[in-house]
This record gives C-alpha cells, sequence and structure tokens, in this order.
C-alpha cells in the first residue's frame, strides 16, 4: 500500500466546479448542486484503498452528523477503472450501499476534476465554505491502517465545527495519506 501525502490546495482556492454521474442514483451532479448552506465537503475516495476502508465508517457518520446541519457533501472516485475494475461505477454503486454512503458517489471518468482539485490520495478532504472558498484540506484525523490510533475524525470534524460555529480553524493543517490516484 502506498503512502501518498495530499498536495494541499492553497487556503482560499474557490471550488472547481464539476458536472458528474453520481452511481448510486444515475444522476448528474455539480457542485452547485451539491453546496451545502454553510459549507461543502468534496472527498476523492475509492473502493478499494485500504486507507479509505479503514476510515469509511467515519465518513459515513460525519455525512449523518453534518448534512443536516448544512453541509454539503460528496465523494468522487477518479480511479482508472481499467487498470483497477474494482473502483469502476459498478463497483462503486455496491460499495456505497455496503458502506451506508448516503451522499453521491461521483465517478470521474476523464480524470479533469482530480486534476483540477489537484487531488494526490484517497482518501482526500476538501472543505469549502458558504462562498465556496477552500477553508480545510488535510487528513480526516491521525489514524492509519495498522498504526493502532482509534478512528475518530478529528481534524475533519474540527474544521466543519469552525465553518458552523463561526471558529478559527487551526493551522497547519496536516495532508492526508493513502493510495495514491490511479492515473491512466
Amino acid at each position: 500500500m502506498a503512502n501518498t501525502p495530499s498536495n494541499m490546495l492553497p487556503l482560499g482556492t474557490i471550488a472547481p466546479e464539476f458536472h458528474l454521474k453520481d452511481t448510486n442514483s444515475s444522476n448528474s451532479f455539480s457542485f452547485k448542486d451539491i453546496k451545502g448552506e454553510k459549507g461543502t465537503l468534496v472527498m476523492f475516495i475509492c473502493n478499494h484503498c485500504p486507507f479509505v476502508l479503514h476510515v469509511i465508517e467515519e465518513i459515513a457518520m460525519i455525512a449523518n452528523d453534518y448534512t443536516v446541519q448544512g453541509i454539503g457533501m460528496v465523494a468522487i472516485s477518479s480511479n482508472d477503472p481499467v487498470k483497477y475494475p474494482q473502483d469502476g461505477p459498478d463497483r462503486m454503486t455496491e460499495f456505497a450501499f455496503k458502506n451506508d454512503v448516503g451522499f453521491p458517489y461521483l465517478f470521474d471518468e476523464t480524470q479533469e476534476v482530480a486534476k483540477a482539485y489537484n487531488a494526490a490520495c484517497t482518501p482526500d478532504f476538501y472543505l469549502f465554505d458558504s462562498q465556496n472558498r477552500l477553508v480545510y484540506r488535510g487528513q480526516l484525523d491521525d489514524s492509519r491502517p495498522g498504526n493502532n490510533i482509534p478512528v475518530s475524525g478529528s481534524d475533519l470534524r474540527n474544521a466543519i465545527d469552525g465553518i458552523l460555529y463561526n471558529r478559527t480553524i487551526p493551522e497547519p493543517q496536516k495532508p492526508s495519506m493513502g493510495c495514491n490516484i490511479k492515473w491512466r
């Protein structure tokens, strides 16, 4: 398993627009469609990455806790499904159902969205405020497969709480760590 860190898109970056097909509903969604009233979380994940599998339950809990508070959420898979068929759209639907992913799980077939966000790994998290400005990019928490630190979502939860309760989001932000995006 590769240990690839986030590229750390500059804070203040305006959310790149996208329009991708949702593998859960067969609808297409843009950033504007999933945007939350108070903020928006864009996550790059995939089905087979051990880092994603390690945290997917917490990701689902974060969605349950925060979507009702005005945070929009979306997950995007940008992996090449030819070389990694387990990350193809049909398997994404199964993965979402199995892991209680109740938010759109979009397929980035051209990989243009991952490039626009400068995504490097799975999972990779980008939190935007109500004006679509990047306020957090980094790790979920300090837990990694095999390091015996419990998954808590503390870093990402603190950032989301910062948006909701008008608190300062702490710096420096630690990069996420995971498997590299499988580029064509």
